[in-house]
Order: structure tokens, then C-alpha cells, then sequence
């Protein structure tokens, strides 16, 4: 039996794991399967802590919601409305099942499991502390963006199959938003791995135990957080879903249970790219004593990542939706240069500074990376603000054309209207 005195109660999780696979070998179960069997409730346990987060932040980002619009929020079920989450999942239970007629039922059906299993599944690779990591895989990034499509995919096959122009409509524009911003949100995680050297998700959170990546590389934090909001759907990017023009967008035949698993897998998404941020460029679980108590790591990985969520809320109670044309121009005018930039900025500067300044420290590549990125963004808008007096003066030169033709001609007036003829 583990002795308790060797973990400590920072390390209780630890303990825990050692312990069950101690009580499942004094049963007489050989220790492959020991192994075995202790992956598996890992495994149950990670999936079962991500599904049951939603039902305090479905909570959370109602409160947070109305207190932006002078509301009060949930409060009826529960004290504070803590249990309105219950009480909704009560209510779906209750409503019908209803498969649309000419529905492909397969595919119908199937969609809404694959977009939480895409959700839930990112889990796998994000670190809750030093010692809780579901799976340390040296392509964890690469990991990330291959399951992060199949929520893409989850919504195109909900769309198509329903056999609704409406949710089909909501599909084509999963094909061009979401498709469109992960070239920059994959651009810009190219940037810690740069830093870190590594694609482990774990080794680019140690990476981070002295400074984080969001003061070396502001610009593709802010890119991988505003593209990732972009990714899922949320608002301002709620284009495929967008009320006002396509009723409820991909998920406008889904009743009961299955479009209660169409909304778990929208606010888990909200909240993991939370947690994806944190951990990619706010150290994750780093913090102080977080090495020596783990447990203390776990607390410093929740408070970043619901900081990093309650911005995700701010933005969507304060922000109107983006046009579709406006948000591809922004994509490709503007995200996708400017992550491309960040990507060839970072990597010269560490170049350089490898070349010429291999001992410098950390705090000095910190400050000449936040200097190279503040200049990169300078340079940036200054193309803008040109560009932008360019257009200007172009247009306002035409317009002076056009009203040099009109007063040319002294049968016009001011406006360029002829006059009434007198009689």
C-alpha cells in the first residue's frame, strides 16, 4: 500500500491513482491489466470532469450576461439560480425527439456526438498541473488542430443532413469561416512552439515557469484567442447561427437531448480555448510552489482559464455581429499577414539573439521580443493608416471632379440640379 507521507496533500491525486491501482492488484487482477484498467478511469474521469464543466459555466455566463445588461439573471431554480443548468437539462429530457422527414438519420443523428467527442477529446493533452496530464504526445499541438476540424466537420454533417436550406445555409458558412480562420489561429501556435521547442503541450507550459508567452509574443496570443473565439462560432463571429438571417443556423432541426449536445459542445469549446490560451501563453499551471504542490497548480490553471472565459463572455455581450464579407476581408487582409508576420519576426529575433546573445536571459529575450512585436504592429497600422488616406483622398478626389463637372455648367445649381425654367 502507498505511503501517503511520500505524496503529501499536494500531490493527493497522485496518491489517489497509486492507491486504486494498489486496491485493483490486491484483488488478484494481473498487472497488465492493473494498467489497463487505472488508463481507463483516468481517461472516464478527465471526459467526465470536461462534460460536467459546462453546467457551472452555462450558470456563469448567464449571470455574467445579464449584469451587462442590468439583469438579474437566473435565480429562480436554486439559491442564485445555481441550479437553472438542472433544471434545463430536465426540460430537454422532456421534449420530443423529433428526425426531420428526408433527413439523412445516420449522419443526423451521428453529429451531434461527434462535435462533443471533438471537444472533449482536446482535454486529453492539456496539462492541470505538473503532475495531471492526461497524455504527454510530442505532436500535442499537431494533436490539437486535427481534432479541433472535427468540430468543423460535426457541424457540416448536422447541416447538410437536416435537409433545411436554413441549416444547410448555416453548413456553407461553416466552410468559409472556420476553414478561413485556421490559417491564422495555426500560424500563431506556431509561435510557442518556436519559443519552446517543442510540440509537447506539457514541455511549452514548463517552458514557461519564469516568464510567459504572452509578454514574448503578445501579437499571436491575442491572434490565437481572437481566431480561436472566430473558430467556434461565438459572438461576434455568430455567423453560423445568426439569428436574425438564418433562424438558428446548422442546429434549427435538432430538438430535445440532441440540441442540448449541439449547446454542451458550444460553451465546452468556449471554455477549452480558454484553457488552450492559458496554457499556451499564460504558463498554464505555473505559478508560485506550483512544482512542489501540484494540487496548488490545479487552482492556478482554473483561475487563469476562467479569466481568459470571462473575456470570452465580455466580448460576446459587447460586441455586435460581424458581416460575413467583413469577416473573411479581416481574415485575409488582415489576421492571416499579420500572424505570418509574428511567425517571421519571433523567429529572427531567437535567431539572432541564439546567434549573438546566446546567455542572455530570459528577461532580456523577453523584452527584445515584446520590443520586436510592439514594432511589427507599428509597422502594421502605419500600412493602414496610409492605405487608408489613399482611399481617402482618392475618393474625395473624385468627388471633386464630379462636382467640377456639375459647376462648370451655369445652368446647374449648388447641387448639380438645373434650374426651373421661368414662366
Amino acid at each position: 500500500m502507498p505511503d501517503f507521507n511520500d505524496y503529501g496533500i499536494g500531490n493527493i491525486i497522485v496518491y489517489l491513482w497509486k492507491l486504486l491501482g494498489w486496491w485493483i492488484g490486491s484483488l488478484g487482477v494481473p498487472e497488465p491489466w492493473v494498467t489497463v484498467i487505472v488508463t481507463l478511469v483516468a481517461i472516464v474521469s478527465l471526459a467526465t470532469m470536461a462534460l460536467l464543466i459546462p453546467i457551472f459555466t452555462i450558470w456563469l455566463e448567464r449571470k455574467l450576461a445579464a449584469r451587462f445588461q442590468d439583469r438579474l439573471g437566473p435565480n429562480r431554480a436554486g439559491p442564485y439560480g445555481l441550479l437553472q443548468s438542472f433544471a434545463d437539462v430536465i426540460k430537454l429530457l422532456g421534449k420530443e425527439d423529433i428526425t426531420p422527414t428526408g433527413a439523412d438519420k445516420i449522419v443526423y443523428n451521428l453529429a451531434p456526438l461527434v462535435g462533443v467527442l471533438s471537444v472533449v477529446t482536446l482535454w486529453a493533452v492539456v496539462p492541470l498541473a505538473s503532475t495531471m496530464v492526461g497524455a504527454r504526445i510530442n505532436v500535442g499541438v499537431l494533436y490539437v488542430i486535427g481534432i479541433s476540424g472535427l468540430g468543423t466537420i460535426a457541424i457540416m454533417m448536422g447541416g447538410w443532413s437536416s435537409n433545411n436550406k436554413f441549416a444547410l445555409l448555416g453548413a456553407f458558412r461553416t466552410v468559409a469561416q472556420l476553414v478561413a480562420y485556421e490559417v491564422p489561429m495555426i500560424v500563431a501556435l506556431m509561435v510557442p512552439v518556436l519559443l519552446a521547442g517543442s510540440m509537447n503541450v506539457a514541455d511549452i507550459v514548463e517552458r514557461q515557469d519564469s516568464m510567459w508567452y504572452l509578454w514574448m509574443a503578445p501579437i499571436a496570443a491575442a491572434l490565437f484567442f481572437i481566431t480561436s473565439v472566430a473558430e467556434i462560432g461565438r459572438a461576434p463571429f455568430d455567423l453560423l447561427e445568426a439569428e436574425s438571417e438564418i433562424v438558428a443556423g446548422y442546429h434549427i432541426e435538432y430538438t430535445g437531448m440532441k440540441f442540448g449536445m449541439w449547446m454542451l459542445t458550444e460553451f465546452l469549446h468556449a471554455f477549452t480555448i480558454a484553457a488552450l490560451t492559458a496554457t499556451l501563453f499564460l504558463g498554464g499551471w505555473n505559478g508560485p510552489f506550483a512544482k512542489e504542490f501540484p494540487l496548488l497548480g490545479l487552482v492556478y490553471f482554473f483561475i487563469k482559464t476562467f479569466a481568459v472565459y470571462f473575456v470570452v463572455v465580455w466580448s460576446r455581450s459587447t460586441f455586435p455581429r460581424i458581416r460575413i464579407d467583413h469577416l473573411l476581408s479581416l481574415n485575409w487582409k488582415f489576421f492571416t499577414p499579420l500572424a505570418l508576420g509574428a511567425l517571421v519576426v519571433t523567429s529572427l529575433v531567437m535567431m539572432v539573439m541564439n546567434e549573438f546573445a546566446a546567455s542572455a536571459s530570459v528577461m532580456a529575450r523577453t523584452v527584445t521580443l515584446f520590443a520586436a512585436n510592439v514594432a511589427l504592429l507599428w509597422f502594421v497600422f502605419e500600412l493602414i493608416r496610409r492605405s487608408a488616406r489613399q482611399a481617402r483622398a482618392e475618393a474625395e478626389g473624385g468627388h471633386d471632379e464630379e462636382h467640377a463637372s456639375h459647376g462648370g455648367d451655369g445652368h446647374h445649381d449648388e447641387h448639380g440640379h438645373a434650374p426651373a425654367s421661368a414662366h
